[in-house]
């Protein structure tokens, strides 16, 4: 059997303490022993001479020759860390020093002084301006549908938020006429508060409006901001314009009212709410055709398909009602035959203006991630 070691009574005292609070009693000590009590007197006393309880009072890294001075350049000879060290002073040794006394000014020097404060004085008003309208604007990328135009008839007060306000960041109603430097921010070198605001609401608050500030590509969300935002950015539409998206629209909202009122109880995964996917389809399939598109293949969950089967691919309403009745469309073979009708897909042409799109909705069965693969195959 090993004998048992034995522990000293310094060592029992050393191990049964915080280190951090052994620290704290010895730099006590240190600075005067009639700090502590006698009994650590006694016991640093003991130790004094140990170099494993001296704190140190430096830290390891500090050198006692910095910073260089002229009589102490010597230290540091010919070699690379005198040329470092000189480099760092060389501007200052170079720089002429002014010990001019203030009451030694001439009078021009004296005369200057009010020109040049400000000149200073505007230099900061212009930081100041262009900061603030950056922050404002944006507030306004992200915040902007808070003051959007929901009420057509407006019934409702106008409201406002504290992020959307020019007086948040500094701006009085004096400042609304002075010009702001943006560099290009908004597509505006220079813009007034009042151009700005105009910009911006017609942006962001308006009947339509863009949110992306959540994209994490940089080069995609750069992308929607140069398409949105500028004066010549407006988006319009012509009178024929304007008509064919309603027409889609009515298209679309009395197609889901109808599958309600005659089939309350089936399963239809209605486009409620969302009916302007319609029109913009529309318009890609018809922008793609004019620049040379000829074919699309793609594919979509369940919400919403039976009205793009009919308003967008062509499928026959009658085929869609057949099947709420419990049959099985002619061709459905070769496009999900024996799934139910949430789940087919279609394929047509589509011609607008002259240009003929083939269109190809592949079938998606319940795993709806199943179907990415696919139309990125085909």
């Amino acid at each position: 059997m090993t004998e048992e070691k034995k522990i000293s009574q310094e060592e029992q005292i050393s191990n049964a303490l915080s280190p951090l609070y052994f620290e704290h009693i010895h730099t006590l000590y240190q600075k005067n022993p009639q700090n502590v009590d006698a009994s650590w007197q006694a016991f640093f006393a003991h130790y004094q001479d140990d170099a494993s309880l001296t704190a140190p009072t430096k830290p390891s890294w500090q050198k006692n020759h910095w910073p260089v001075s002229a009589h102490r350049e010597n230290i540091f000879g010919n070699g690379e860390d005198a040329d470092w060290a000189q480099a760092l002073t060389i501007a200052e040794a170079q720089a002429p020093k002014q010990q001019e006394k203030p009451t030694q000014r001439t009078a021009s020097s004296t005369s200057s002084l009010p020109a040049t404060t400000s000149h200073t004085s505007l230099s900061t008003q212009a930081a100041q301006d262009s900061i603030r309208a950056l922050m404002l604007i944006r507030a306004f990328r992200v915040r902007g549908h808070l003051l959007a135009s929901l009420d057509p008839l407006g019934l409702s007060k106008p409201h406002s938020h504290p992020e959307l306000d020019p007086k948040t960041y500094g701006f009085e109603r004096k400042d609304y006429d002075r010009p702001i430097f943006l560099d290009n921010v908004l597509g505006l070198k220079h813009a007034c508060l009042d151009e700005i605001l105009a910009l911006l609401k017609r942006t962001y608050c308006g009947n339509l409006g863009v949110e992306y500030m959540h994209v994490a590509d940089p080069q995609e969300k750069s992308w929607l901001q140069i398409c949105i935002e500028g004066k010549d950015k407006r988006i319009e539409f012509s009178q024929n314009g304007r008509k064919a998206i309603l027409q889609k629209l009515i298209e679309a909202q009395a197609f889901e009212e109808l599958l309600h009122k005659r089939h309350p109880g089936a399963k239809r995964f209605g486009l409620d709410g969302a009916e302007s996917l319609l029109p913009a389809l529309e318009q890609i399939i018809k922008r793609g055709g004019a620049l040379g598109l000829t074919d699309i293949n793609f594919g979509m969950p369940h919400r919403g398909r039976l009205n793009v089967l009919g308003a967008i691919l062509d499928k026959p309403y009658q085929a869609i009602f057949h099947e709420f009745l419990g049959g099985v469309s002619s061709g459905a073979e070769d496009f999900g035959s024996g799934d139910v009708k949430y789940h087919l897909g279609a394929s047509s042409d589509r011609s607008f203006d002259g240009n003929k799109v083939h269109l190809s909705l592949a079938p998606n069965p319940s795993h709806l991630e199943a179907v990415n693969p696919v139309v990125i195959g085909k």
